[in-house]
Order: structure tokens, then sequence, then C-alpha cells
């Protein structure tokens, strides 16, 4: 361990080493000081968690009580008002019912009780309501086709209704839905009843009032944040819940709580746990949610306490750095001197003339560059002379000057015959002759490189059963930009003979400026070359002075070979010519040329 610090630490740079160790300093009590401050607030960030918890909890749990409470009014209403009695206990004992008028006055009395049942569930949410009276008639807020509440008692649940005194009600909670209509959307349903009694306490009727268990659940949504609502029983039965799968199933957590809350242990996570009991069912509403998420708005508030802090340190250790910086920044300026001296850069100097150590260092480091600059500017001297010689004999390959008079002669000994075409032909060889004897221009303008590149296609077509197309794309801020010459001429002439092979095809230059470069595409949809044989031209290109003299050997007149072009402007323009050869076997080569736009030597 002790090696792994000495090694990073000598890796370092002196600049480095003083921030790092200054970082340190000062990061080192601010990360105790937040460990410190999150220890001491825990119990704080719990009990205010609960908070929120038990807030969010009484929102839903009046919602519930309310919805409830209704039901309950529902109960209410039908066992104390006594004209619905009346009509009850008339109905069940056959009272004050004349005979002729019997048909009459219980279709009134029918009409009344159904008016009242619509009159106190107009309002709020939709609740069945079931009168079932002893001597088995009912009245219902619903078609008995969607449910015959005659068969009410038959229910398990109804036996508890007969054990309860006058005023009590019967909470029978959550059970399959028995209305048809609702059976498919809403599976359960949750009931309360009571019975309905006279003066001596015997039953004549009942009341049940139910409601779809999904308008408790959606009460659940009022709660804001994540936690978990849900509706129990006094056993731990789950009444009411948003996933209905788990509803009829036991809630384990919390079960002997009866109002407190707690923090409770699962088995993947903790959770905190809240309760509200309603106390005229006897039921609990809970609510609970993972300990991360119920404390994760406090921590935040924590967070932002920490990111001042951070933001405050940041600050100090901004201004110590640009101290250090400034402190160190002739030692930097000297270390980049001396690292842009060791990548080739010798035009570099420091410029520092302080009267301390670096100062001294650094003014005898210039001078040692100045030296060497000069013994360099020596070397490239009479490295000239012997390139202007090497590029000499290369152009002194090309062709002899006695053919230029020579094809002259002969063109005027055509013209005289009357051979206009063939005259042309001469003439135009003639006219390329004379670029490539030429000598005393060592770069021509590219428009008129590519006129020497036309004549030369124009000659080749002339020899070839299948004519050869050239385009020519020259942009025109690139028109009159000086090249070396001859530089196109090898490129077609390579396409020609080895693309086509002497069969038709077309060839595409493309000339345009990039930056501070004359870049030139010439593209041939000839016959292209394996991978293979594409890598080990790109090797010829760079390779040996025995390569390029076997290709000069095998070279014809126009040939002087893509190494040969290669090789000049390299010559000309040193590192900062670029040549890339694409091609793709049965598509055809591209040759792409990354001249500088600035004049090279222009003699070699």
């Amino acid at each position: 361990m002790h090696q792994r610090v000495s090694s990073l630490l000598s890796s370092l740079s002196f600049r480095a080493k003083v921030i790092a160790a200054s970082f340190i300093c000062i990061a080192l009590p601010a990360v105790l000081t937040l460990f410190i401050y999150s220890y001491l607030t825990r119990d704080a960030v719990e009990e205010q968690a609960f908070m929120n918890l038990s807030r969010e909890l009484e929102l839903v749990n009046g919602n519930v009580v309310k919805l409830l409470e209704d039901m309950l009014y529902v109960l209410n209403f039908v066992q104390i008002d006594s004209e619905l009695n009346s009509i009850f206990k008339n109905i069940v004992y056959n009272e004050s019912y004349d005979e002729l008028k019997d048909d009459y006055e219980r279709f009134t009395d029918h009409s009344k009780v159904m008016k009242t049942i619509d009159n106190i569930t107009l309002l709020g949410e939709k609740f069945y309501v079931t009168i079932l009276l002893t001597e088995g008639s009912f009245y219902t807020n619903y078609p008995v086709s969607d449910y015959n509440p005659v068969e009410m008692f038959y229910e398990e649940w109804f036996q508890a209704i007969d054990n309860v005194e006058g005023y009590e009600s019967v909470w029978i909670g959550t059970h399959p839905t028995i209305y048809q209509s609702e059976i498919e959307n809403n599976p359960y349903q949750i009931s309360a009843a009571r019975t309905l009694r006279n003066q001596n306490s015997d039953i004549y009727g009942y009341v049940i009032v139910s409601i779809m268990e999904n308008k408790v659940n959606q009460l659940f949504d009022s709660s804001v944040g994540k936690e978990e609502v849900l509706l129990v029983d006094s056993s731990g039965r789950i009444l009411s819940h948003r996933d209905q799968d788990r509803i009829g199933t036991e809630f384990s957590y919390g079960k002997n709580s009866f109002g407190r809350r707690e923090i409770v242990h699962g088995a993947e996570t903790d959770y905190l746990l809240a309760e509200q009991t309603i106390s005229f069912t006897g039921w609990r509403l809970l609510s609970f949610i993972p300990y991360k998420d119920a404390v994760h708005n406090i921590h935040a508030i924590f967070n932002k306490a920490f990111f001042i802090q951070i933001f405050s340190f940041i600050v100090f250790f901004l201004l110590l750095a640009y101290l250090l910086n400034t402190l160190t920044k002739p030692l930097m300026k000297f270390s980049h001197v001396a690292a842009a001296v060791q990548r080739g850069s010798l035009e570099v100097r420091s410029q520092i003339r302080s009267k301390d150590e670096i100062g001294r260092l650094s003014t005898s480091f210039d001078n040692m560059l100045d030296r060497v600059n000069e013994m360099i500017e020596e070397i490239k001297a009479s490295e000239l002379k012997k390139r202007r010689a090497e590029f000499a004999m290369l152009q002194a390959q090309i062709n002899p000057h006695f053919l230029f008079n020579i094809l002259n002669s002969i063109r005027m000994k055509v013209l005289k015959k009357g051979d206009r075409e063939n005259a042309e032909i001469i003439s135009t060889l003639s006219k390329l002759l004379r670029m490539t004897i030429n000598k005393d221009r060592g770069t021509i303008a590219i428009h008129e490189e590519i006129e020497i590149v036309i004549d030369y296609v124009r000659l080749m077509n002339m020899r070839l059963r299948e004519k050869v197309l050239f385009q020519a794309d020259v942009a025109p801020d690139v028109y009159l930009e000086k090249i070396p010459r001859l530089i196109l001429q090898p490129i077609i002439e390579n396409a020609i003979i080895h693309g086509f092979h002497q069969g038709p095809g077309t060839i595409r230059l493309h000339a345009y400026k990039s930056g501070n470069e004359n870049i030139i595409h010439i593209e041939d949809d000839g016959q292209g070359m394996a991978d293979e044989t594409l890598q080990s031209l790109k090797q010829a290109i760079v390779s040996s002075t025995s390569v390029r003299e076997n290709d000069m050997k095998n070279s014809g007149f126009s040939s002087i070979g893509l190494t040969n072009v290669y090789e000049r402007l390299v010559l000309t323009y040193g590192e900062a010519f670029r040549m890339d050869v694409d091609s793709k076997e049965g598509e055809g080569t591209k040759v792409s040329m990354y001249i500088p736009a600035e004049a090279g030597d222009v003699d070699v």
C-alpha cells in the first residue's frame, strides 16, 4: 500500500501535489462535520417523516370516514323516520288498510318509500339500498333483475344481523359483489346493515346499505406521496386496497398497533407505519411507506445544506488553487516548453526572466534551443541540395526533349496533307510533352494540371477501343492554386490501365479547399482491388527506393507511378502532405490527396 502511494505521488507534478495536499486538509474536516450532522439529526428526520405520513393519512381518513358516515346516515334515516316505519309496520302487521282502498294505499305507500330512498341517496356516492320486511316485501333502489333482494336472507353474513341490538349497526365489511351490473368491473362491495324493531324489540325488517369497494380505494389516491394505504378490519383482514388481489388477505404488519406509529421490518426493506381507527366501525386505516422513500424529502433538505457547504468548500478551494497557480505559473510554463520540445517543436521559448532558480534554468534552456535550431538550419540547407538533385533526376526520367521538335515537324507535314484530325492529335501530344519537358516551372495552377490530364485522356482514347470518360469538378477557390507539375496524370494512367484494363469507364476528379488544404479526389468505377492488394499498394507507396525504382522501370512515357507522385509531394510539403487510397473489389478505386494551401518548396 505504501509503495502504491509513493508511486502515485512520484507521478504527480509539483503543482498537483500541493493542490492535492490542500484539498485533503480542507475536505477531511468538511466530511467529518457532515457525518456528525447526519448522525445527530437522524431521530429528527424520522419524527418528521412520521408526521408527514400521519398528516397524509388524516386526509385520507377524513374522506373515508365521510363516506362511511354517509352509509350510516342512510341506515339511521330509514330506522328513525316515523313515516317509513309506519308504512313498514302497516305492511308487516296488515294495519290500517281498508279492503277497498288496500291496493291504492299500498301503491301510494310504496311510492313514498321509493321516493324517500331516492332522495336520501341522491347526493354523494352511489349506494345500493335494500329494505327487507319479514312478511316478504322489499324495497330497493336497483332493479330486481340486477339482484333479487330476497336472496340476502341466505347470505352467510346475514345471520349476524339478528344478534345486534336495535340501534347497533352491523358492518359486514368487504364481500363479493352481488349486483350483476357491477360484478365485471367491481368484484367487491362493502355493506352495513341494521334491524327494524317494534316497541317490543321484535324484528319486522332489515335495512342494508352497500357501496362498491373501489369507491373506497379511490379515496386512497388523495395521498400525494408514495405511501400505500389500506383499510383493514379488527382482525387485520384487508377490506380495501388499490390492488384488489390483496383484498381478503391478512395484513401482518402493525396487527396490534391500534393507533400507534412504528417502524416495521420487512423481508427486503423497513417501513414506516401509521394508522387511524374508525371508531364506529372498529376498522383501521393503515398507511405505510418504505423508510427510504419516507425520509427522501427530508434528506433533500439535508442535501441542500450539504451542497451549500460543498459550494463554500469549492469557492475556498478555487481561491486557494488560484493562488497556488499564480505562484507556480513560471514552473508550469517551463514544464510546457519542455513538453513541446519533446514533441519536436523547437521554436518555443519560455521567456522566463525572473532572478530565481527557475529563471536562470529557463534562460540556459532557451539558449540551448537557439543553438539547436542553428544546427538544424545548416542540416536542412545541405539536405535541400540533395533533394533538388534527386528531384531533377526523377523528372529527367520522364522523356527526352528532342521528341517535342520531331512531333512539331510531323504535325506540320500531316496538316499540309489535309489530315486535320491527326494533326490535332499530334498537337495535343506536343502540348503534353511541352509541359513534361519544361523544368523551369516547379509548380503550375490546378486548372493547367487538369488540362494536361484532359489532353492525356484524349490521347489514350485514340488508342483504346473503349473510350474513357473524364469528369472534372473544380471549385473556383482552388482554380488558380499552385501544385507540383504532373501529379495527376500518373494516377489517371493507373486508373485507365490497371482499373479499366483498357476497357470503358468513368474517372471523376473533384478539387476543393477545406481550411488550409487543397483537397483532390480522383475516383474511378473500375474493377477495384481486394483488401490484401490495397494494403500492399499502400505499403509500396511509402516503401523503399527499390520499390520506387521498379515502378519507374515498368512505367512508360506518361506514367511516373503513384509512388513517384507520393515522393515528390512529400519532398515538396513534408509531413503536411497526406495521401489516402481506398478501393473495393468490383466498385472502383479512390485516391485522395491533401495538399497544403501554402506554397511548398517549388524548386524541388
